[in-house]
């Protein structure tokens, strides 16, 4: 017993006639007439009474099409819940990501989904651990760097742009370095969290030139290393989305224009493709757009 054989049955009971059924479901009479025949076969009962000129409900085919009839006003109403849930994003979102990343670009994204999404919640869990997403019951986790293999889903958000940066009080004491070579001499602030190493690569078109770091500051969090460089301690690397603001007040200039470290991958993660829900997707696509935006 299938859907489209209550359907037909429920169909040829409502308008009376497997000719006026028929019409209704643009089938053919023998069809409808092979269906529900087999339907009774099914069920070892006989539904309907047939003669020549009308039809009529047994008692058994009276109960069961009133019992058909509530099976498909469910199927209706099942159908109809999952497009609207697959229409306008609702419920809560819950996510993981990175506390620096979180304090980058997570938070305001956090901040826009929910303007656009009136219907939705966030649950945000910034840390610095590898959270186990399916088994800790997250929806989605931001995750910067190259991804481990994992049977998880993933979709390439965009990618965070690096650049060399120094203040102003620091190159005049100083002196710019004129080449990758020149760091060498300089103190470094380095970042030493996530894939950085205690070199930095650059590159220039199809240049690209490995400089070991003289460390004059070593630390695992990006902001301690934006305000060591705005102090005038050394030359830093930093992602362009927080060097950003420094740059417009002047208190932190750009080292080798022209040169550039290697970009950092930046993905959502998220248990399966095939079932993504409308609050995922959408915080996923407003992910793309920020990324997309704040790509120089």
């Amino acid at each position: 017993m299938d859907l489209p054989a209550l359907q037909a049955f429920v169909k040829v009971v409502q308008t009376g006639s497997f000719t006026r059924a028929a019409d209704a479901l643009h089938t053919q009479k023998a069809h409808l007439s092979r269906v529900v025949s087999q339907l009774e076969h099914e069920l070892g009962v006989r539904l309907l009474e047939r003669t020549t000129r009308s039809l009529s409900l047994t008692e058994i085919g009276r109960e069961f099409f009133e019992r058909a009839v509530g099976i498909l006003a469910s199927v209706d109403d099942a159908r109809h819940a999952i497009q609207k849930a697959q229409g306008e994003p609702r419920g809560t979102l819950k996510l993981t990501c990175g506390v620096e990343f979180g304090m980058i670009a997570v938070s305001g994204w956090i901040g826009r989904y929910l303007q656009r999404h009136p219907q939705v919640r966030v649950d945000a869990d910034f840390t610095g651990r590898l959270v186990d997403i399916v088994h800790e019951g997250f929806d989605l986790a931001i995750r910067v760097g190259p991804l481990a293999d994992s049977t998880l889903a993933a979709r390439r958000l965009g990618e965070l742009t690096y650049g060399l940066f120094a203040s102003p009080d620091y190159l005049a004491r100083r002196g710019p370095p004129g080449q990758p070579a020149d760091l060498h001499a300089h103190d470094v602030l380095a970042f030493s969290g996530g894939s950085h190493q205690a070199t930095w690569t650059l590159s220039r078109g199809d240049r690209h030139e490995r400089v070991a770091l003289q460390q004059r500051l070593k630390a695992n969090n990006v902001f301690a290393v934006r305000d060591a460089a705005m102090a005038g301690l050394g030359v830093a690397q930093l992602p362009l989305v927080v060097a950003g603001p420094a740059l417009q007040a002047r208190q932190l200039q750009p080292v080798l224009p022209g040169w550039s470290p290697p970009g950092v991958p930046v993905h959502a993660v998220f248990a399966s493709a095939r079932y993504l829900t409308p609050k995922v997707r959408g915080f996923i696509d407003l992910a793309v757009e920020a990324m997309r935006s704040a790509t120089p």
